[in-house]
């Protein structure tokens, strides 16, 4: 599998519309202007595989992007944005929530956090809503760049311990979109993931 070889495929605003679920999915979340966008666009080589908009709150989709004939990395809409329709925070409810809970190619869950304000109330109420999907969750604390090493390195430490309160047994790393640090780490998880996905895929028709 070669992140690297991702390529848009579709974009779905309605849970039923979602492809067949036939290879694993590695599905990207985070707070918006936390680095989501840019940080799948650094695990891909590419600058624009995914938007990267200042505005808060603007994808709306959830957005596939297929990576050979081997896995799918899947684009949700960030959440945690202010002045958006409370029928828009809804319809976020109604997408993410089908998609996560119900869908059985979804191999693991990215969450991306801004490193400068890790597991924020919104973060928090996140992983308390992932929590019953019984999801695996790697967090990226991206921007890490912003940080001396120092304090890089105490963030890590800290949300690591948090995370073992919140969400046992997800992970997190340090991540910088524009250093590139963490991508060998971020991708080896992700290829880890797809692994184990297609070993277990063929018990489930069974």
């Amino acid at each position: 599998m070669r992140i690297e070889n991702a390529r848009y495929h579709l974009s779905v605003h309605d849970p039923k519309l979602l492809p067949g679920d036939t290879l694993p999915e590695i599905a990207f979340i985070g707070r918006s202007n936390a680095g989501k966008s840019s940080a799948l666009n650094t695990l891909a080589g590419r600058r624009r595989l995914a938007f990267v908009s200042k505005t808060p709150g603007r994808t709306q989709l959830i957005n596939f992007f297929a990576v050979d004939e081997d896995a799918f990395l899947v684009d949700l809409p960030g959440y945690g944005y202010a002045g958006v329709p409370l029928a828009v925070r809804r319809h976020w409810d109604t997408l993410v929530g089908e998609y996560v809970f119900h869908r059985r190619a979804l191999a693991g869950v990215v969450i991306v956090m801004d490193s400068r304000h890790p597991l924020t109330p919104q973060d928090r109420r996140l992983l308390d809503w992932l929590l019953p999907s019984g999801r695996q969750v790697h967090v990226l604390l991206s921007k890490s760049d912003k940080l001396s090493a120092q304090a890089a390195q105490r963030t890590l430490a800290q949300a690591r311990k948090d995370l073992a309160q919140v969400y046992p047994g997800a992970t997190a790393q340090l991540f910088s979109s524009l250093k590139r640090t963490g991508t060998v780490e971020a991708q080896a998880c992700i290829e880890a993931w797809v692994a184990a996905h297609k070993q277990k895929a063929p018990a489930k028709g069974e």
